[in-house]
């Protein structure tokens, strides 16, 4: 038998954050009958950006993350602020963490985080054509560093453990399901 949704008896939230509010959600069973409490972290919409320069050199940022207490090669990224877009969102985050901007972004899909704890899902674009239009517009948490690489050289990032990010991963996943990197060099 398929499994069915589980019966919402009460949903609280327990503490608010910048990123993310921690809710208890307390739901039924519908295979036992049994009550159980689960948490959830309730967090905004994400976007993650794959931007390829003219010559298909991926804009990569790296920069350190608290989570892991290490530094991460990853695409630019963040939070869906205020009523914006993932689209809008999209183009901030280029534009603040590397400089870069592009005259079109091209959606290629989005996931789901994690979906046993989160609520959320995160968008990745595709930005084609990526030109330099100026400095950073980093925020004070941020230190972040742009590099360059050819979209040949994903496949061995990751494989090389060079890209871990599963965000990042998805996205370049992503990518793949859509275009063959060897028809953009």
């Amino acid at each position: 038998m398929p499994p069915k949704p589980w019966k919402l008896n009460s949903s609280n939230r327990d503490k608010s954050y910048r990123v993310f509010s921690l809710r208890t959600d307390h739901a039924v069973s519908p295979r036992t009958g049994q009550e159980h409490d689960f948490f959830i972290l309730e967090c905004p919409p994400w976007v993650n950006v794959i931007p390829l320069t003219p010559e298909n050199k991926v804009v990569m940022v790296r920069q350190y993350r608290h989570g892991t207490r290490s530094v991460t090669l990853e695409i630019p990224g963040g939070l869906v602020e205020n009523n914006d877009t993932p689209e809008e969102a999209a183009v901030k985050e280029l534009r603040e963490e590397t400089g870069y901007q592009t005259s079109e972004m091209i959606p290629l899909g989005s996931v789901h985080p994690n979906p046993a704890i989160q609520n959320n899902q995160c968008y990745t674009f595709l930005a084609r054509d990526v030109f330099l239009a100026g400095e950073q517009q980093q925020d004070d948490k941020e230190d972040i560093e742009v590099l360059l690489r050819p979209i040949s050289e994903i496949p061995r990032l990751i494989r090389e453990g060079e890209i871990t990010h599963s965000l990042v991963l998805a996205a370049f996943y992503r990518f793949y399901m859509e275009y063959d990197a060897g028809d953009l060099e």
